[in-house]
């Protein structure tokens, strides 16, 4: 690992989990006596639910460990010591060439062991924002203690209130505006958030003409559009407050000329990018938008079919947008929160450094994605 990778690891040692970044190490540190994390752990490995696991982005010369072309990997990283995580770490990338071999020497697991299923359930997650981890992790029949996913009731009514909100107009347009909408619109609210077989909407799926297959993957996908729709609902104000204290954050210590004009030019870049990568995510919501007011105010199910059959790409994109807004917002609400410890110049420009190369991958992304849509 490269000096910066060390220093960026042992920042995360004290950091909850973001929407990029899974901490299992703080979380053995804060649970590790509970017997719910004992009896159902992530994952059966020590070692590895003790690990931090990464959502990466892949730089160039990165690229060829893949046998297909990705711009994020799942990595897992093991640290060498955990009470000092200065000391660095070994990490694997999920799917890997000769990903197996390297789990099978270094954990004794095959490809049949079950963290390597779970492994796989979230290495095809865009992000691991917790409520998207959770309920991919039902989806897989993995079900470990609530510790591993830092979501409150609270939030789980608010989603259910937005979601409700959200299928309204399409309860109206089933039934009518009748007094009994307000029941039918939270059962319908229930079945799209349930991971229950029973509650397949079948009806729905007749409507659309999708094949079961084609279906399931796109609800859990329509799921996901309506969490990263109230999540970038939730977080417009606060990550503009973040691109704002981006400009004005002063860390300890002598600055020279070159790091002085290195942080000013990172404060513009930094900011630009955060808000052009929030814009970036509406314009991808907005795709969903206009495929649900055709099923439920125009009575035009063909559009919102095709948005499903879409659905697991743009998921995908949605997810890498906005995992990266959530991860700048959790990880400044943690690292400046008041009573923190004032930034040094290092650690600030290790800081801007991470925030400013995803954001950058990302604007490259969507570039190359709307010359090709």
């Amino acid at each position: 690992m490269t000096d910066r990778a060390i220093r960026n690891l042992a920042h995360l040692r004290r950091s909850a989990s973001t929407a990029r970044v899974l901490n299992l190490l703080k979380i053995w540190l804060d649970h590790g006596g509970e017997a719910d994390w004992a009896e159902r752990p992530l994952f059966r490995t020590p070692a590895l639910n003790r690990s931090l696991i990464i959502k990466h982005r892949l730089r160039r010369d990165e690229a060829d460990s893949f046998y297909l072309r990705r711009h994020v990997a799942t990595k897992v990283v093991i640290p060498l010591d955990p009470s000092d995580l200065k000391a660095g770490g070994r990490y694997v990338l999920v799917g890997q060439r000769g990903f197996e071999g390297v789990m099978r020497e270094a954990f004794g697991i095959d490809a049949r062991h079950p963290d390597m299923i779970t492994l796989g359930l979230l290495d095809r997650l865009p992000s691991l924002d917790p409520f998207l981890l959770r309920e991919q992790l039902k989806r897989g029949g993995v079900e470990p203690a609530g510790c591993y996913f830092s979501i409150s009731e609270s939030d789980v009514r608010k989603m259910a209130r937005f979601v409700e909100d959200e299928i309204r107009p399409l309860v109206t347009l089933s039934i009518g505006p009748d007094l009994d909408a307000v029941g039918s619109t939270r059962r319908l609210a229930g079945k799209i958030m349930s991971n229950d077989p029973r509650d397949r909407m079948e009806t729905l799926r007749e409507t659309l003409r999708l094949e079961l297959d084609d279906y399931e993957e796109g609800v859990f996908c329509w799921k996901g559009f309506l969490y990263y729709k109230w999540i970038l609902t939730s977080l417009t104000g606060e990550i503009a407050a973040v691109a704002d204290a981006v400009r004005t954050v002063r860390p300890i210590g002598k600055l020279d000329r070159e790091t002085r004009a290195w942080l000013d030019r990172g404060r513009a870049v930094l900011q630009d990018r955060i808000l052009q990568t929030c814009a970036d995510a509406r314009r991808t919501l907005a795709v969903y938008d206009d495929a649900y007011a055709g099923l439920s105010t125009e009575g035009r199910p063909a559009a919102f079919r095709d948005f499903l059959l879409d659905a697991p790409r743009l998921f995908s994109r949605l997810g890498d947008q906005l995992g990266a807004i959530q991860h700048i917002a959790s990880f400044w609400r943690f690292r400046f929160s008041p009573g923190a410890s004032a930034v040094s110049v290092e650690e600030l420009i290790d800081i801007f450094m991470d925030f400013e190369t995803g954001l950058a991958e990302r604007q490259a992304d969507s570039a190359a994605a709307l010359l090709a849509a």
